[in-house]
This record gives C-alpha cells, sequence and structure tokens, in this order.
C-alpha cells in the first residue's frame, strides 16, 4: 500500500520562538553562552564609550566617528545573533500521523527504484528525513544540512539560518579587531599625555585611581576582544570551507570514517558525495542569489529551489 503523508502542518510542530525557549531549558550551557555574549556586548560598547572614545577623542570628530561606526557593528551584530537564534535551522517536520516503519527493511530495494535514495529513517523524531539532515541531541528534531549545534546562539547551524550565523561571527570578528586597535590607540595616547604631564610638573595624585580603573578595563576589553576574535576567526573559516567543498562537519567525520573502512578492503567507496558545484554557487546557496552587498546584512534570501527545500509530501515509500 503506497502511504503519502502530508507533513507541511503539523500539530507536533511549535512555534520557532517557543522552540528557542524549550532549548534554553533543556540546554543550560546554552543560556549562559547567550547570557554572556549579550554582557560581553554591552561591556565593550560601555568600555570603549567611558574609557576610550571620550577621554582619548573629546572635542574632535573623530570620538563621534569612531562611536558610531562601533555601535552599527554591534547593531549589525546583535541582529545577525538574534536572526540565528530564533529562526529556524532547518527542522524536518513531523508526520500528524504515526508512520508504520515494521516492513521499511524490505522495501529498501523498492524505494531506490523510486528514486528515494538519500532518504532515511530517524528512529528518534520516527519520521522519514531528507537527504543530508541530521538529529540534533539537544533540539530533539532533525535538521536539514545540520552543520552543528553551537551553544553561542543556542540553536542548530543548519540549512536555513547558517547565514546568519556566518554573519554573526564576520561581526564579531570586525568589531573585536576594531576595538583592539582603539583600545591600543587610546592607551598610547595615554602615556603620551602622562609624559607630557610629567614634564609639566602639573600631574594631579587624584587621578590615580581612574588611571588604574581605566587600565584594568582596557586590559579586560584586550583579552576579551583576542579571545572572541581568535575564536570566531577559526570557525569562520571552518565555515566557509564547508560551503565551499559542500561537506558538513557531520558529513566529514563520517567519509572519514567510512574510508578508515575501505583502506583495508580492495574497492573504495565514498559514503557522501555530491556534484561538483562552482564556489560562488555554493556560497549563493547559503547566502542568497541577490546582490553579494546583500551578503552583508540579515536579510531574508529566497533558499534555492533545488537540493530537497520542497517538503510537501513524504517520498512515495511503500509500508
Amino acid at each position: 500500500m503506497v502511504s503519502t503523508v502530508p507533513v507541511t502542518s503539523s500539530r507536533r510542530d511549535p512555534a520557532v520562538s517557543k522552540m528557542a525557549a524549550v532549548r534554553c531549558r533543556r540546554d543550560p550551557c546554552g543560556f549562559v553562552c547567550l547570557i554572556l555574549t549579550y554582557f560581553s556586548v554591552f561591556y565593550a560598547d560601555y568600555v570603549v564609550i567611558q574609557y576610550v572614545l571620550i577621554p582619548a577623542y573629546s572635542g574632535s570628530a573623530w570620538c563621534s566617528m569612531h562611536g558610531a561606526f562601533f555601535n552599527i557593528l554591534l547593531i549589525l551584530l546583535l541582529a545577525c545573533h538574534s536572526k540565528a537564534v530564533f529562526s529556524d535551522p532547518g527542522m524536518v517536520p513531523l508526520p500528524e500521523t504515526a508512520i508504520d516503519f515494521s516492513d521499511l527493511r524490505s522495501q529498501s530495494s523498492r524505494r531506490n527504484d523510486r528514486g528515494c535514495e538519500g532518504w532515511t529513517v530517524c528512529s528518534r523524531c520516527e519520521t522519514y528525513r531528507p537527504p543530508r539532515a541530521h538529529h540534533c541531541r539537544v533540539c530533539q528534531r532533525c535538521i536539514r544540512r545540520m552543520d552543528h549545534h553551537c551553544p553561542w546562539i543556542n540553536n542548530c547551524v543548519g540549512e536555513l539560518n547558517q547565514k546568519y550565523f556566518i554573519q554573526f561571527l564576520f561581526y564579531t570578528g570586525l568589531a573585536s579587531l576594531y576595538s583592539i586597535a582603539l583600545v591600543v590607540s587610546a592607551w598610547v595616547w595615554r602615556i603620551r599625555s602622562e609624559r607630557e604631564g610629567d614634564e609639566d610638573g602639573d600631574r594631579d595624585p587624584s587621578e590615580a585611581p581612574s588611571k588604574h580603573l581605566t587600565v584594568a578595563h582596557y586590559i579586560i576589553l584586550l583579552v576579551e576582544s583576542v579571545l572572541f576574535g581568535v575564536f570566531v576567526l577559526v570557525i569562520f573559516y571552518d565555515q566557509l570551507v564547508s560551503i565551499i567543498t559542500d561537506e558538513t562537519p557531520i558529513e566529514q567525520m563520517k567519509n572519514r570514517l567510512m574510508k578508515d573502512r575501505a583502506s583495508g578492503s580492495q574497492h573504495t567507496h565514498t559514503m557522501h558525495t555530491h556534484t561538483r558545484k562552482p564556489k560562488l554557487a555554493l556560497l549563493r546557496e547559503v547566502f542568497g542569489r541577490g546582490s553579494v552587498l546583500c551578503w552583508l546584512f540579515p536579510l531574508h534570501a529566497s533558499p534555492p529551489s533545488a537540493g530537497g527545500m520542497t517538503y510537501s509530501a513524504l517520498p512515495d515509500y511503500d509500508v
């Protein structure tokens, strides 16, 4: 008997915002990372404005220019982060009714004849999932083209929100580099001002506590910027490599295991192969088919027409 069960509307599919709240309860580490992210951003903005720009560039147009540019970076950073947190990463819809998997194995050859190769069964979600979809233990759902579950956005990085995650990494790296440059320039300015004050003999002893507090803020912001900058730079590079090679880290690991197993045998077989596409085409599948300038903004992009993006019904399996 042929069964095609619609999955576009499902009473078991909660809203994305509700799923975000559920993830916070399931993964306390992710909730802590969210709080730490927002605290770090607002702390960096406070130090840059209060202890870097105002003392060093007060009365100059550079103060307004640096302040405006730095805050624009932070606004874009937070916008991309929010989109990555609250966007659907590409959850595979759940069926309205239970599916009978009792004779699924006996129908494997018939499924291949029907052109449904690559579709697998998730025993946890109890549903069929399209090619390149994997189950997330934290979200407890299957995610299309799942890259990984990131605690810093308390969400999976998948087919539909990878763009926002990469943009978040990009603006975090820019903000980190910019804050380092501002702190170093303000520190140099402060050292020069103190030397000139010592030579003139008009140094005010009452400024010593504020000096120590300022230096402490400088050091904390520098450490924060360096750590976050290096961290996001590594992840940003991995994300780009994953896109242009058309292979997620999960697929890389599985293919590596398959190669290790096949190395002892006479024939070699890779678990997952893709049609070679131009690198620009692969990037457009993630960032959208519009102008390259639009890649810098957290705008909604139409998903590619190919690649299993439509889920109006389950594959035509005989079950």
